[in-house]
């Protein structure tokens, strides 16, 4: 971590990023480190390839997030926050490469390793804990800004506490942001508490394309372009709906597959796989391309759908 101390401070411009579609994990590292360098004096730039979601729109600080690269810039650092590869930030990935030097902060046990310098700690419970952990190095001053983008953070993460990457951290980390002046229902009213209309249509066309395998171990759930359409809703209106295929009786795997935009003949698609806990999902989706934990994971894939539905389907053969 000293390495990685001493690279931000030296540096004059970083150029901060995280994976497309972000969950709150991702926004919440985006946000609290760039709020922090902030404080160091740095000119910081933090790019998100998609728009933010709706649940995180109330984050202090969410303003500081750019759907847009620049034309041009003098950047000398960036740091790669929650992606198990770089190319997980989206089109930006070409111009990262010829940058002077690239930091790795994750927490996924599939990271690739890359960058120059690397914070990939797969017992974290988040991203935004090994960020948590950098500041205070730091010795940034822990605002109530910067606190509600961890609290965030690790609370979606978690689960609310609910999965298996919960630790002790997580909530030491949690109890200390509210003492920093976080208000845990006004961010669980923001994350958890309002839907839109939109949003509940999208769902009862998810819950009602469910299928499972014959052996009832493995549940599959549809998003396509065209329920978006119909619902006027987006990608970020899907997150935490696999939830629901994943608490069917007996599923021990459930995959989400949501149609992304792109041509008619191939489409493309990501897969969002959930395990019981009985299952090593990363390990799947790393045999196509993708990566995780243990009990969350996913890949994108360009292929038809019937031939993808087939192959996801005979993975339940195997559990």
């Amino acid at each position: 971590m000293d390495t990685v101390i001493d690279r931000l401070i030296k540096s004059q411009s970083i150029f901060l990023a995280t994976h497309v579609n972000p969950d709150g994990d991702a926004i919440g590292s985006l946000i609290s480190l760039g709020l922090g360098l902030q404080q160091y004096g740095k000119r910081v730039y933090t790019y998100n390839e998609s728009p933010i979601p709706a649940v995180y729109r109330f984050l202090p600080g969410v303003r500081l997030v750019k759907q847009e690269m620049p034309q041009s810039h003098d950047w000398d650092t960036a740091v790669i926050l929650d992606c198990g590869d770089i190319e997980r930030i989206g089109a930006a990935a070409g111009c990262i490469h010829d940058l002077p030097q690239i930091i790795n902060i994750d927490h996924h046990v599939t990271n690739t390793a890359f960058g120059q310098y690397r914070l990939v700690d797969s017992g974290a419970s988040s991203s935004v804990e090994i960020v948590y952990r950098l500041l205070k190095r730091m010795n940034v001053e822990i605002d109530e800004a910067i606190a509600t983008a961890i609290y965030t953070g690790i609370l979606t993460d978690t689960g609310s506490f609910r999965f298996a990457n919960t630790n002790s951290a997580a909530f030491a980390i949690c109890s200390e942001m509210v003492q920093c002046g976080v208000d845990p229902y006004t961010v669980a009213q923001h994350v958890y508490g309002t839907y839109s209309l939109g949003r509940i249509k999208l769902l009862n066309m998810a819950l009602d394309s469910i299928e499972i395998s014959g052996n009832g171990k493995l549940s599959l759930m549809m998003v396509t372009r065209e329920m978006f359409a119909e619902t006027d809703t987006n990608p970020e209106d899907v997150d935490g709906m696999i939830n629901y295929a994943k608490r069917i009786k007996d599923v021990r795997v459930a995959a989400l597959i949501m149609e992304n935009a792109g041509g008619a003949a191939q489409k493309r698609f990501h897969v969002s796989l959930r395990s019981d806990g009985t299952v090593d999902v990363a390990e799947i989706a790393a045999s196509f391309g993708g990566g995780g934990h243990f009990n969350a994971a996913g890949f994108g894939v360009e292929s038809p759908l019937d031939v993808l539905k087939k192959t996801i389907n005979s993975i339940a053969e195997k559990l």
